[in-house]
Order: C-alpha cells, then sequence, then structure tokens
C-alpha cells in the first residue's frame, strides 16, 4: 500500500525533475538531432531501463555501497565518464572518416553509432553514480514505514519514476526531431550536426566528473 498524499508529492517532484534540463536530456536531444525520431526513442528506452537496473541495485542495497564507498563511487564515475567520453570521439571521428561524396548521396543515412542506441543510453544511465545516489536518496523520502514493506515502496517508487518520466522524454524527442528535419535535409548541416553530438557526449563525460 502507498501514502496518496506522498505518491502525488512523488509525481509532482518527479514532473519537475523529468522536465529540468539535465545530461539525460542533452544525451536524448543529441541523439534525435544526429539520428532522428527513432534514435531518440530508442534513448528513451535506454533510461527507462536504467531506471529498473538502479532501481533493483537501490533495493537490494548495492547502491548504498557506492554512497558509503568512495573508491567505489570515483571507480563507478570514471568507467561512465570513460564510456561518454569513448561515444564523443567515436562520433567525431565517424564525421571525419565518412566520405563527402557519400554524405551528398545519402542525406538521411547517419554514422555507425546509431546502432545499439539503446544500450549507449541505458549504459549511460547505469554507470552514472550521480543517478544512482539520486535512487537512494530522492525516492526513500517517499517511503512511509508505517505502511506496507519499505522494500514494495521503494520498488514501486523506483519502477514509476522511468514510466512517469517516459512521455516526458517522448515531448523532448517530438519536438526535437521537429526542429532538426530541417538540417537532416541538407547533407552538410548533417555533419555538423553529427560532431556537435559528439562534442555533447564528451561534455556530459566532463561533467559527470565535476
Amino acid at each position: 500500500m502507498i501514502n496518496p498524499e506522498f505518491l502525488l508529492s512523488f509525481l509532482g517532484a518527479s514532473f519537475l525533475i523529468a522536465v529540468a534540463p539535465g545530461p539525460s536530456n542533452a544525451f536524448l536531444m543529441a541523439q534525435t538531432f544526429a539520428n532522428g525520431r527513432k534514435a531518440g526513442m530508442q534513448s528513451a528506452f535506454g533510461f527507462a531501463l536504467g531506471g529498473v537496473v538502479h532501481t533493483f541495485f537501490a533495493v537490494v542495497g548495492l547502491t548504498a555501497i557506492l554512497k558509503a564507498s568512495t573508491v567505489a563511487y570515483t571507480t563507478v564515475q570514471y568507467l561512465g565518464a570513460a564510456y561518454l567520453c569513448y561515444l564523443g570521439i567515436m562520433t567525431l571521428k565517424d564525421t571525419f572518416t565518412q566520405p563527402e561524396s557519400e554524405c551528398d548521396e545519402k542525406p538521411h543515412v547517419s554514422t555507425s553509432k546509431k546502432q545499439n542506441v539503446m544500450f549507449q543510453a541505458m549504459m549511460t544511465e547505469v554507470l552514472n553514480p550521480k543517478v544512482a545516489l539520486f535512487f537512494i536518496a530522492f525516492i526513500p523520502q517517499f517511503v512511509d514505514p508505517s505502511l506496507s514493506s519499505t522494500t514494495f515502496q521503494l520498488a514501486f517508487f523506483g519502477l514509476l519514476y522511468p514510466l512517469f518520466a517516459f512521455p516526458i522524454d517522448c515531448t523532448y524527442i517530438y519536438f526535437g526531431d521537429k526542429i532538426a528535419s530541417y538540417f537532416r535535409d541538407h547533407p552538410q548541416t548533417q555533419i555538423w550536426i553529427d560532431r556537435i553530438t559528439g562534442l555533447v557526449f564528451i561534455a556530459l563525460a566532463i561533467n559527470l566528473l565535476i
């Protein structure tokens, strides 16, 4: 059983967090601009899956280890930053190695980074210790110990957040794709969109270390 007042408070706070611009939204928009609505949707699904993984970690107590251990936190932090930096470098590399004539012939075709976008988004979320601490610091505030099992409530709120945030991510994708549609119709602009996307990934890696 869930406290109705706590549930309403959770939904209100979750809405503000999901709407506010952040690293996840930046990744989402970068993929949408570079690769279209499909890649954006795959990113949104990936982030939702990442939320499920973090919920599992929080429930079994693994996230608490990150909070208590500086070494564990730093290790995950550097792994996440390295992964994002790798995505950024590979994205930039594709724009310089792709023949210009190929871009002219296929203005709607994106580079190989389009593959496994869902996995990339999920790993970006899972390897972000700040997200892990969000789940262990934010969600327990809405758990009512006088009601049902604390474990059940943690799992409920943890799984509810990605479900609640998903349609908000879809709104970002919809409008982002509308804006990007013009640029994708111009081959040379697509190259710069991809380069900006690569720089966004690298910026997210730096942000993760701050």
